[in-house]
């Protein structure tokens, strides 16, 4: 048996526990009841109140002696006598049921509508008669006035089929595309029908016509809801003559008065689930909904919630046991839930012994689970020693910490704090002491917490004191250091004001600011109350003057405090600036220290043949370029160089040259660094150059005088000689 509390409801669970399976010998069984505790402490109300699968509906018989449930696998049917408390038959069907229905007073008329559109009657000995339906069906209702059975399913129309007479009977035409579910008034026996399109029509049997329709869609639909799809009827139920509950495929439950197409309270599950069961509880007033997921008790005049269960798997649907605190569900599990809350009502005549139980767990309350673990956040383990421990099964991960056995906890709390114990008796006995003083005379002290916020607030307090004896209007409010509920703040030192921490350095110019102000406001109120009893030309001119004089003094004041708000902020500034340059020396010093430990051996070795210092080598990477130890001081000297410096400096190197020109003005031509890719791309040009040199051949060989002169003297001696 599980107890859990909801909303300071007690909810028994009676079904919990572990289940012996079916093929186990009776020998079996009884070994393990003998050796297994949570089996010796489980409560089995009825033997064997579960499903081979899954179980789809549960109904309970008007006489309340008989709980009837549908399920798989194979579809079958089982009832249970509760006078007995054991299984009373089993019948297996050729379909699944879709929808059964108690037809008499205990489980002898039974009626079944089948998935494969068929309709079964059963009696008391087993199968009596089946027939079939035109469309598949969702659900239907027994008319006792007229012995007809209303069924609605994927068709626009609702079939009759009257039992009296054997055969179907006219149907009755509805605006709508399908038809989910049906309900008849107990009362007055007015039929319901909710569509696929929101709606409920309303039906009279006798004359069979339609009386009234309710667009329930677009009364679900609120500010906060967000629209997915269009909300289809998935429940009906009717509650004495005028009260209708409708349950919709979005998560809503809309509870409705005949007489108003509006509905009286719209109620919300906010799992945009269909609702699968609605239930009325006369007693409490209490509308009893329930989707997959919940079941929700809820008043069904103020909709305030009155408590809430939530089982381990999923709903298939809910029947309460009449004229009592118990009701059963049908799960997509094997076993079916049974629920005991003694708030509703007495437990049932055939299991009154529950009132007994309940009532001695009340009077002996048992520890609950978290009474045995100790939650920890990360920081807790840290001071405990316990990181290590992480992902470990001693520690199981919850929201922003862990959940860990009390035992250990306590037991590292002892090895890591020893003396704790001392320390709490010591401080147990100072606060004996200092409430036994509390009755001698009392002088006017600071507490030994927080002097200077107490000494502050004291006088705060005398300033309003006297300013209140001075307005006549009889005791001053009580301040804080006479206020009970903020005395712990001068005596714990755990609320000490850390006045170096850099919050309070930035308020305190805030703080201070409104102390000001706070107390100039107190003098100009009793400057005024004094010149109250001076003439009315006197008074003006006095409150003029103060006005600016006030004035002033503000401009002042904030000016003075801004000034102190940016020194605060400067001094913050350099604290943090030396903080990180003291953590990057001890990283260095730390890095060090860690070279020197790897290299101990090394240096041991050095000091054993009489060298302390020796010389030190470094590695250089491929491709980069050694350069002297002196360069980084030539740089940070041409740095701090100025500008005609380092000219001179590069006219010396040949990097750069001034040059007078004829007009008065300088020319400065300079060369540029190249980089290194460059020095190679003119070396390179360079070998080329010189190869094609070394390569090319002289054509001296070639020419002579002779031919230079025949040349010469063929040119010269065209114009003259012979033709």
């Amino acid at each position: 048996m599980q107890i859990s509390s909801v909303n300071d409801v007690k909810i028994y669970n009676l079904s919990y526990g572990k289940s012996l399976p079916e093929w186990l010998s009776d020998r079996k069984k009884r070994q393990l009841q003998k050796k297994d505790v949570d089996i010796q402490r489980r409560i089995e109300l009825i033997q064997d109140f579960e499903m081979p699968t899954v179980c789809t509906s549960i109904k309970v018989s008007r006489d309340g002696q008989y709980v009837l449930a549908a399920g798989t696998y194979k579809p079958r049917i089982r009832c249970f006598d509760t006078y007995q408390l054991s299984q009373k038959f089993e019948r297996c069907l050729d379909s699944e049921v879709v929808a059964f229905d108690i037809l008499s007073d205990d489980y002898s008329k039974l009626v079944f509508l089948l998935g494969d559109r068929y309709v079964e009657f059963h009696s008391q000995h087993g199968y009596y008669y089946k027939t079939r339906i035109p469309k598949f069906g969702r659900d239907f209702s027994y008319h006792y006035p007229s012995c007809d059975l209303f069924f609605v399913g994927a068709s626009s129309e609702v079939f009759r089929l009257n039992l009296e007479q054997g055969r179907f009977l006219s149907s009755l035409q509805t605006d709508a595309v399908e038809n989910n579910v049906c309900d008849i008034n107990p009362v007055h026996h007015l039929l319901a029908t909710g569509t696929s399109e929101g709606k409920v029509e309303c039906w009279d049997p006798r004359v069979r016509t339609r009386v009234g329709m309710l667009d329930c869609a677009l009364s679900s639909l609120t500010e906060e809801s967000e629209v997915h799809q269009l909300p289809a009827i998935s429940s009906l139920k009717f509650n004495g003559s005028l009260s209708l509950a409708v349950g919709t495929s979005t998560g809503q439950v809309l509870l409705y008065d005949l007489r108003s197409s509006q509905p009286l309270i719209v109620k919300d599950h906010f799992y945009n689930l269909p609702i699968k069961s609605l239930n009325f509880h006369d007693q409490m007033d209490l509308v009893v909904s329930a989707d997959s997921k919940i079941i929700k008790m809820w008043n069904k005049d103020s909709a305030k919630i009155f408590s809430t269960i939530e089982p381990q798997c999923n709903i298939n649907d809910v029947c309460m046991y009449p004229q009592s605190g118990m009701l059963f569900t049908a799960n997509e599990d094997p076993k079916m839930n049974t629920f005991y809350i003694p708030a509703l009502g007495p437990a049932p005549r055939w299991c009154s012994f529950l009132d007994n139980l309940t009532e001695e767990l009340e009077e002996s309350p048992e520890c609950t689970v978290y009474d045995d673990y100790k939650f920890v956040t990360r920081k807790d383990l840290d001071n405990l020693g316990l990181s290590h421990l992480v992902g470990s099964s001693l520690l199981r991960a919850y929201m922003h910490g862990y959940f860990m056995d009390i035992r250990l906890y306590h037991k590292v709390k002892q090895m890591a704090n020893p003396f704790a114990y001392e320390e709490y008796r010591k401080d147990k006995i100072r606060q004996k002491i200092e409430e036994s003083r509390t009755h001698r005379v009392q002088l006017k002290k600071l507490p030994a917490v927080n002097q200077e916020l107490a000494l502050k607030l004291m006088q705060e307090g005398d300033e309003e004191d006297e300013l209140s004896r001075r307005k006549k209007k009889g005791k001053a409010a009580p301040t804080i250091l006479g206020d009970d509920r903020f005395k712990v703040m001068f005596e714990n030192p755990d609320y000490q004001v850390d006045q170096q921490s850099e919050e309070f350095r930035l308020l305190n110019p805030i703080v201070s600011k409104v102390g000001q102000k706070r107390k100039k406001k107190l003098r100009l109120l009793a400057k005024q109350m004094e010149a109250s009893q001076k003439e009315a030309e006197d008074e003006e001119a006095e409150e003029e003057e103060g006005r600016a004089s006030s004035e002033e003094e503000s401009s002042d004041d904030d000016k003075s405090w801004v000034e102190e708000v940016r020194e605060q902020r400067r001094l913050l500034h350099q604290e943090h600036r030396e903080r990180r340059w003291q953590q990057r020396k001890e990283q260095d010093r730390n890095t060090i220290l860690l070279e020197t430990q790897q290299n101990g051996e090394k240096t041991a070795s050095t000091a054993r043949g009489g060298n302390t210092r020796g010389p030190q080598f470094y590695q250089l990477k491929s491709g980069e370029e050694f350069r002297s130890f002196n360069d980084l001081a030539r740089k940070q000297k041409l740095q701090k160089a100025s500008l005609g410096e380092r000219l001179k400096l590069e006219e010396h190197s040949g990097a750069s040259s001034v040059v007078d020109t004829a007009v008065g003005s300088k020319q400065l031509t300079f060369t540029l660094k190249k980089s290194d890719q460059q020095r190679k791309q003119q070396q390179a040009e360079r070998d080329h150059h010189e190869e094609r040199r070394k390569l090319r051949r002289s054509a001296g060989h070639l020419s002579s005088a002779r031919g230079r002169g025949r040349g010469r003297g063929r040119g010269r001696g065209r114009g003259t000689g012979r033709f």
